[in-house]
């Protein structure tokens, strides 16, 4: 069995103390879950959120990583950094990194490559546009994305993959309950047959589109959904707790 994992996305939300606040908020809330959960915060945020995170089991995860270990990449922040600070999980490949910021299946292998090296878990996010799902290319684009963007990993076991539809993230849209079983079932036989051999059996799949409190219990009923990487709905702690909370 696949233990589920639900993580906030907090975006470029929160200064420090907001997050301490909304951190000591949701604790409470969800100390009693059943899955695994994470919270993704603005690098800033991160050794403040640690210390308020102590004595709960929330995980602490970044939203970014550079591949290098060190260098001339300023404004940029390594692997090794994150750990040394107490982070767990690192987001790499969102949408909104991969539309704004020039991400690339190549720089999202080289990421989580980097990730996996310093012992932190990646949170690796793949999905098709609107356009895409419309023209009969979602089969075709997660494809060419898991043979780029997972090359070189020997252990699917130590990875979180994001099914995140570009078309329902920060728009309000959701995909259905089966359209997204259905697709995160499509994701996880293609790298099956792709990674034979290197345990992707026990490689967790979350939900990344629009998951909220309303939507979660449908979606994650699905057999194929291991969890949620959850935006808007994280910053709101009675939200983002029934979705931890999803299976009372």
């Amino acid at each position: 069995m696949r233990k589920p994992i639900i993580a906030g996305n907090w975006k470029m939300n929160n200064t420090a103390s907001e997050g301490v606040e909304l951190v000591n908020a949701i604790k409470p809330l969800v100390k009693g879950a059943k899955c695994d959960v994470v919270v993704c915060v603005p690098a800033i945020d991160i050794p403040a959120v640690k210390k308020a995170l102590r004595g709960s089991k929330i995980k602490l995860g970044a939203q970014n990583v550079h591949f290098a270990e060190k260098g001339a990449y300023t404004g940029e922040i390594s692997a090794n950094m994150l750990k040394e600070y107490g982070v767990q999980y690192v987001i790499i490949g969102h949408s909104e990194r991969r539309q704004y910021f020039g991400e690339t299946d190549e720089t999202v292998n080289k990421r989580t490559l980097a990730a996996l090296a310093a012992g932190l878990t990646p949170i690796v996010c793949i999905g098709e546009s609107l356009e895409e799902r419309e023209g009969g290319l979602t089969e075709k684009v997660l494809s060419a994305q898991i043979e780029k963007d997972f090359a070189g990993i020997e252990d699917f076991s130590k990875i979180v993959v994001a099914y995140e539809p570009i078309w329902a993230i920060g728009t309000g849209r959701t995909a259905t309950d089966e359209q997204a079983n259905e697709t995160i079932g499509f994701i996880r036989k293609r790298m099956k047959k792709a990674y034979a051999g290197k345990n992707v059996g026990k490689m967790r799949i979350q939900y990344g589109g629009s998951m909220n409190a309303k939507n979660c219990k449908g979606l994650m009923a699905q057999p194929e959904i291991d969890g949620g990487l959850i935006g808007g709905a994280s910053l709101k702690a009675p939200d983002f707790a029934a979705i931890v909370n999803f299976d009372k």
